[in-house]
């Protein structure tokens, strides 16, 4: 049985990804200390542990084939008033589970990146050689965190590969715009939009997102980095659209991209990864998850 490790796994993504690797028959172990994780999205009992603190060579670890590192700390405006924990989490403990997959000897490590890295690009669709524009502490940590990956993979011959994901979405998300949305929509509130609402971003549904990982982790391909998005992007506006409800505009913020949309020439041509979930499709999906049937 292939044995797979996912840190923080019981977020977002993670918790997604740990149901796609048991779907295809994997022996999955999750570490997760339940900060921003909730124990309720994985389908076992986990007892709480920290990248941060955790033993390299903790017998989890032991006969791990596959490693998919999510854990971190998300949000941009939180970085910006206290960064040092960005960087402790981030970019240090993505060096612990770096030593923990050497150790362990796994045939690949997979790393969540953040496409936050492009900052406000100046090219659209967005490819993994553009320029690098970090804007904010959030960024630079999981940006630096990247450079950490590649650099265990040039240095030690760990086999790993950086996926950078663009604005992932689906149920259960807790650091979104979406997620902000769902909140005011639960609470009758209206949707508060930034600017015009004319923003874009390149919403890829979470299904694509674990997808992409996995054939990343069982492919023969190490030492690349490839955007996960679907070169598609939509407005804020068509977003708050679908989610139907009332509108108040608030100014925009600083940081905040006008254009957001991956180039995903690489990922189609060198894994064969394309995204499936059409985005009003997801959406729908969401609001089933929130409102009696």
């Amino acid at each position: 049985m292939t044995k797979s490790i996912v840190t923080g796994g019981a977020g977002f993504i993670g918790s997604h990804m740990v149901s796609l690797l048991l779907e295809k028959g994997h022996d999955v172990c999750v570490i997760d200390n339940f900060s921003t994780g909730k124990a309720k999205n994985l389908p076992f009992p986990t007892s709480s542990k920290d990248i941060n603190t955790i033993n390299i060579q903790d017998s989890i670890f032991e006969g791990a084939d596959y490693f998919f590192h999510f854990a971190g700390i998300p949000s941009i405006r939180p970085s910006l008033e206290n960064p040092e924990p960005y960087m402790e989490t981030n970019v240090l403990g993505t060096v612990r589970m770096l030593e923990a997959a050497r150790h362990a000897k796994v045939k690949k490590f997979v790393y969540a990146a953040s496409s936050a890295c492009y900052g406000e690009a100046d090219i659209h669709p967005t490819p993994e050689t553009a320029a690098v524009k970090i804007q904010h502490p959030y960024g630079l940590s999981k940006h630096q965190g990247e450079m950490c990956t590649m650099h265990w993979g040039e240095t030690f011959g760990l086999p790993v590969i950086s996926l950078r994901m663009f604005d992932v979405y689906g149920r259960n998300a807790d650091s979104t715009v979406l997620k902000i949305f769902l909140d005011q929509k639960r609470a009758g509130r209206p949707y508060t939009i930034t600017g015009d609402g004319k923003q874009t971003r390149d919403f890829v549904h979470v299904t694509d997102v674990c997808k992409a990982y996995l054939m990343a982790a069982e492919s023969d391909i190490k030492g690349e980095i490839f955007n996960v998005g679907t070169q598609e992007p939509q407005t804020i506006l068509y977003l708050v659209q679908l989610l139907g409800g009332e509108i108040t505009f608030i100014p925009k913020r600083a940081n905040e991209p006008q254009e957001h949309c991956a180039d995903i020439t690489k990922i189609k041509n060198v894994l064969g990864w394309e995204p499936t979930v059409k985005f009003e499709d997801g959406i729908a999906d969401v609001l089933k998850s929130i409102e009696p049937a």
